[in-house]
């Protein structure tokens, strides 16, 4: 299938998780999250789960490296949809964050780190494939802005669904997750 089939497909299917799975599969990744060795972790950038579209709560996984982690520095993308393009901005205790017309929860302002700057990314997805390719909402925010990260930069997406065979249309801006953890495995690419 193409990436906008597999799109379509798994986007209704994530709608169709319930509240109660939901709460379940999270707490069934935060405990395959958990298995990581994080100690080399200095910065995260994550995101804001998006509501509506019933993402995974990377609220969960943040939290708990913060825990283990004290001084983990955390950032999250600020979007750009004129130029397809993020940034990363770190957060503090005094983030003030906004909704964007997207449903993107965003930190107003903050201090701008460089992609190299990173040392962990968790990554949104529908579901990927077997080689590590993912489906995301296809406006190739991640996969640029990966471009420009250090080769070592762990990535990590999130899904409700064990990945899929193939991913017919994968090109070469397309850059694959090191892993992905569902509710019942952890993925190594």
């Amino acid at each position: 299938m193409t990436k906008q089939q597999i799109r379509s497909q798994y986007k209704l299917l994530r709608q169709q998780v319930s509240s109660k799975d939901k709460l379940r599969y999270d707490d069934l990744m935060l405990l395959n999250f958990q298995e990581f060795n994080f100690n080399h972790i200095k910065t995260l950038l994550t995101y804001w789960p998006i509501a509506n579209n019933n993402e995974p709560n990377t609220h969960l996984f943040s939290s708990y490296l913060r825990h283990i982690l004290p001084d983990l520095r955390i950032a999250y993308p600020i979007s750009n949809f004129e130029s397809n393009e993020m940034k990363a901005v770190l957060i503090d205790e005094g983030t003030v964050y906004k909704t964007s017309e997207y449903g993107i929860t965003e930190p107003k302002s903050g201090e701008e780190i460089t992609a190299n700057q990173i040392d962990l990314i968790l990554v949104p997805l529908f579901v990927c494939d077997k080689q590590g390719y993912r489906v995301g909402y296809g406006k190739g925010f991640y996969d640029k802005f990966l471009a420009k990260c250090n080769t070592n930069v762990t990535t990590i997406g999130f899904s409700y669904f064990s990945p899929i065979d193939k991913i017919e249309d994968t090109n070469s801006f397309d850059i694959p997750l090191c892993c992905c953890i569902t509710p019942e495995n952890i993925y190594e690419f």
